[in-house]
């Protein structure tokens, strides 16, 4: 596969003008090894070819000793060893058209709790709720908010008109 990956760099062209770029010495993080491979930050540049990046990301998904791992572990594997434009992208793709990972893998959730009852008032005005509805346009009386009051029990209301420039010594 090595083999495949260096004659695949020779023809692609991004990767040749990075190759000229390192040649020049004016290429950052990208460098060339002793085999004639271009690499980005010691990983290994894989020319934009679907059948390489597929053959790869079987090799890291299928194999036997890979056992279909999720995509951040399959990216955090491969990133190691390989570099390529939207990588983390591709691998999620390839992670998400797996069947077998559709049907086995679960959720990493908590589970929730029992319910918990809400505890219901005895008497009406016991429990309320309260909200400020804002951004009105100023009334005759100078009013320009709206504070809302819920009885929890029966689901009465009062609205009430106020100024939303009130202090609290008021």
């Amino acid at each position: 596969m090595f083999d495949q990956i260096r004659s695949a760099q020779l023809e692609d062209d991004k990767l040749l003008k990075k190759r000229e770029m390192v040649q020049n010495g004016t290429a950052e993080n990208f460098s060339i090894d002793d085999c004639g491979c271009l690499r980005f930050r010691n990983q290994i540049c894989i020319p934009n070819t679907s059948e390489l990046k597929e053959l790869i990301l079987r090799e890291a998904h299928d194999s036997s000793f890979a056992m279909h791992p999720g995509g951040t572990k399959m990216y955090r594997d491969l990133r190691e060893l390989y570099w390529w434009p939207g990588m983390k992208r591709d691998i999620v793709e390839f992670v998400s058209k797996c069947l077998t990972c559709q049907r086995v893998k679960v959720e990493h959730q908590v589970p929730t709790g029992l319910f918990q009852p809400i505890n219901i008032p005895e008497w009406k005005w016991d429990r309320i709720m309260m909200d400020f509805i804002t951004g009105l346009p100023l009334s005759a009386s100078k009013k320009n908010a709206i504070w809302v009051i819920v009885d929890r029990l029966t689901k009465s209301a009062h609205f009430i008109a106020v100024r939303t420039d009130w202090s609290l010594q008021n």
